[in-house]
């Protein structure tokens, strides 16, 4: 047998031939088919380990040179340094690492972006307005009563209130609240109903059924929106006779903003006055609130209460049978059935592509109208689908814009105060609902406390951002979880999270509907540029968090934003962390790329850039580039990708050959794992050591990975159902044409001296994994296919043997003996059996 050299003038053996010429089964009848004891000699384990070491080549010999022996110790010490992790230098040599956890979070975060939304072509401004036969479309229109400042409601108004308002769930108790204090505090999130319900309220108690007289107020004026400026003090003045006549039996409908920097509820003395201003007059008012901290003393208070939003499905039935019925009214022909419509209109409502261009669980009121209002023009063939869908996608897109428009507009404005002072203040409170919002759309399905915790951040980079002359306040007790969920759309839900490879329960937070997250993004980077550079700052933090949940989710987010500005994002944030010093950021910054080559328009120029940066980068943007070529897209084939690869793990005398093994075997999770076992068997078997050396530590590092740290996020994965498996079995029974290319390079790391050290034990930790520590069954099918095919020869069989016994006797986790022989039988068919099996029951 001929020698290779190593790079240092060291003789190196070389990789052992592959496939059947080197494995041809014995026909002696010499195979060992007895299983191993716990207690029989150890010295004949020790011979066994011997047998081993290159069974083709016989004992080692026993004249080897001391130098030769200690540059093989040395080689072998390499070669394992090669097979760890590539976030081992940050979390512990020996320890788990997180990657099965990032790549879990990274396949959920994905899938809140796959709504079959295209970010680079859909154009909010698109419906806007628009006239459809003798439908009128508002896409503003929870924005038409921004410009009343106060006077009477129309009767006209009151009228349609009547016919098509849907009472929230607990409207009676409202009423009744309404009508034994005569004065009520109403706090619900903007857009849920909240001033329809006290317009509806207060229509009731003032209207002539609940007037003894039977008589009601003059025409336009029995209720009342009242100028906010004033506030609650004004209101009571002006009941008292100090600014206007005092009308009996109004209602008054006061909209107080607390959010604004400054502003100030009213106290319970407050309320207490404007009630008893009211009760002499035989009057009634409801003050709407925005829920938050600064309303909470209002809505604990007696007066206060809060307001449900309206059931989704009725209001949308309400809003459809108005619409329809202005059509049949229209036809006079009776030919058309209102029934037939709204049964029609209402199943096109629960099409998979309509719910879906919608993206929202729950319909705020303005949002029913226009659902309602485009489901009819559909059903009447006044609006194609294509329009439709359109329109659908425009809700998700109108709430955004409404959450971020303007909400720093007072804080531009010069400060109200004296010169040297503290600052303009509220500058975080009115920041933070803002803040949540983004958070919730990048790390949508994390814990709410993770959440949360980025949520502060990125009020304190905003608040900076905005005011940098004066460092923001934030009060430390003033946070109201019930009111970030119900500003931000969001809900909790009871779930599990890996925390150091052990899962806990933990509570996560959604948005509720799949279309906000990407609304968010799109909203804050193409309509509001200052905003980017303290998102930045913001991501760039959150990429050194250590836990997955949160820097993963971050990193698929920013990818999602570079995919609407490329350019920004990528000097701002791919280049910069890519080049970093953490394999962390590093990674961050490939799964960026990686998300952004999801997108057509950009992958071309993703490949382009990964590709130069394999070829000419520095080393950090060669390690970048092997993680990003791992998830499959970054390359133009599989045969590309692994080209790049081989570039990178064998420069610099096979410097990244960590990071470039790992990413080789993360295309195995992918349709294409033939041509990649292919590729690492021509690695093996090449006639340069470092290339024998990529192609037996990616060997062994298919051996030690699981599913879990390489599944693809492919619905319909043969691999998802066996998460926690080793690869390599879970391949061989998913895609058993892989159990002998597997086998064949598994065979070829255990007779090789550099490598077989590590093979071994990764070969352990498969044969471990047959029994799970609550004692079910694991991965015994996946034994059973894979160790026939590695155990086909008298000496592969002896290694066996002589592993089993070595986990027997561990003495800190024997193998238990039935297991061992269980394990045994598995990798010797049974036309191979002697007959003797049976004395060892």
């Amino acid at each position: 047998m001929s020698c290779d050299y190593g790079p240092a003038g060291t003789v190196r053996e070389p990789a052992p031939r592959k496939g059947a010429d080197a494995r041809a089964p014995e026909a002696d009848g010499k195979a060992r088919n007895d299983p191993p004891r716990a207690d029989e000699d150890k010295a004949e384990g020790d011979e066994g380990a011997a047998g081993s070491d290159a069974p083709e080549e016989g004992d080692v010999k026993k004249d080897q040179g001391k130098k030769q022996e200690e540059e093989r110790e040395r080689a072998a010490g390499r070669f394992k340094e090669h097979t760890r992790d590539p976030l081992a230098e940050e979390q512990g040599e020996d320890g788990t690492t997180d990657l099965a956890a990032a790549s879990r979070a990274r396949r959920a975060t994905r899938m809140l972006f796959d709504t079959g939304r295209d970010l680079n072509s859909f154009d909010r401004s698109y419906f806007q307005s628009a006239h459809i036969g003798d439908i009128h479309l508002r896409m503003d229109a929870r924005h038409s009563g921004a410009g009343m400042r106060s006077g009477p409601v129309p009767d006209e108004e009151l009228r349609r209130l009547r016919r098509v308002h849907v009472e929230p769930q607990g409207y009676v108790q409202l009423r009744n609240a309404l009508g034994a204090r005569r004065l009520l505090v109403l706090g619900a999130a903007p857009g849920t109903g909240r001033t329809s319900t006290a317009l509806s309220l207060l229509d009731e108690v003032t209207g002539p059924a609940a007037d003894a007289t039977g008589t009601e107020p003059g025409a336009g004026s029995r209720v009342r929106r009242v100028d906010p400026d004033g506030g609650v003090r004004k209101l009571a003045g002006s009941l008292a006779g100090e600014g206007e006549e005092a009308r009996r039996g109004t209602g008054y409908l006061l909209e107080l903003s607390l959010t604004g920097p400054g502003a100030l509820p009213p106290d319970e003395m407050d309320l207490d006055g404007l009630a008893a201003a009211l009760a002499r007059c035989e009057s009634y008012a409801v003050v709407v609130v925005t829920v938050g901290s600064a309303a909470n003393p209002l809505l604990a208070g007696r007066y206060g209460r809060l307001c449900p939003p309206a059931p989704t499905q009725e209001l949308l039935t309400t809003r459809l049978r108005e619409r329809l019925e202005e059509h049949v009214a229209a036809a006079q022909d009776g030919e058309v059935r209102l029934e037939d419509l709204l049964a029609g209109a209402e199943e096109l409502a629960v099409r998979r592509d309509v719910k879906d261009a919608v993206g929202l669980k729950d319909l705020r009121p303005a949002e029913a109208e226009l659902l309602a209002s485009l489901l009819a023009a559909h059903q009447l063939g006044e609006v194609p689908r294509d329009e439709l869908l359109a329109g659908c996608r425009s809700l998700a897109a109108d709430q955004a814009q409404e959450w971020f428009a303007g909400v720093d507009r007072a804080l531009t404005a010069p400060p109200a105060e004296p010169e040297g002072g503290a600052g303009r203040p509220g500058t975080a409170a009115l920041f933070h609902p803002v803040a949540f919002r983004i958070a919730l759309a990048v790390l949508g399905g994390a814990s709410h406390s993770a959440v949360a915790a980025a949520a502060h951040l990125l009020t304190w980079e905003l608040s900076v951002q905005c005011d940098p002359d004066h460092t923001p306040a934030r009060p430390l007790f003033c946070d109201d979880p019930e009111a970030d969920l119900a500003l931000s759309r969001a809900e909790l839900t009871d779930g599990r999270l890996e925390v150091a490879g052990t899962e806990v329960p933990a509570r996560l937070i959604w948005y509720r509907g799949s279309a906000l997250p990407s609304a968010v993004l799109t909203e804050i980077w193409d309509r509001h540029f200052p905003v980017r550079a303290p998102i930045v700052r913001w991501l760039r933090l959150l990429a050194d968090d250590p836990r997955p949940q949160v820097w993963m989710r971050a990193a698929v987010a920013a990818g999602e934003l570079c995919a609407r500005d490329f350019d920004h994002g990528y000097a701002e944030l791919i280049r910069p962390l890519a080049e970093a010093a953490t394999p962390r950021r590093r990674i961050f910054a490939a799964t960026t790329l990686d998300q952004a080559a999801g997108h057509a328009s950009h992958r071309k120029a993703v490949r382009k850039l990964v590709d130069d940066w394999s070829r000419y980068g520095t080393k950090a943007l060669r390690w970048t580039a092997a993680m990003a070529l791992g998830y499959g897209n970054a390359a133009d084939t599989t045969e590309d990708a692994l080209d790049a690869l081989a570039r990178i793990g064998v420069r610099d005398d096979g410097e990244q050959l960590a990071v470039a093994s790992f990413n080789a075997v993360r295309l195995l999770a992918l349709p294409d794992g033939a041509k990649v076992l292919r590729r690492m068997a021509d690695w093996t078997h090449h006639k340069r050591a470092e290339y024998q050396d990529l192609g037996l530590v990616t060997t062994v590092r298919l051996a030690v990975t699981s599913v879990d740290e390489v599944l693809s996020d492919e619905p319909d994965s043969p691999l998802a159902d066996r998460a926690d498996w080793p690869l390599p079995l879970a391949l061989a029974v998913s895609r058993p044409e892989l159990v002998l290319p597997m086998a064949d390079l598994m065979w070829s790391a255990l007779n090789t001296a550099r490598s077989k050290d590590v093979a071994l034990d990764a070969l352990e930790s498969l044969l471990r994994s047959a029994v799970r520590g609550d004692g079910t069954e694991g991965t015994r099918p996946g034994l059973a296919a894979l160790l026939p095919a590695l155990a086909t020869e008298e000496n592969d069989r002896r290694r066996l043997d002589w592993l089993l016994r070595r986990m027997m006797n561990d003495p800190e986790d024997p193998l238990p003996d039935a297991q061992a022989r269980t394990l045994w039988w598995l990798a010797v068919p049974p036309k191979e059996r002697t007959g003797e099996e049976d004395s060892h029951g």
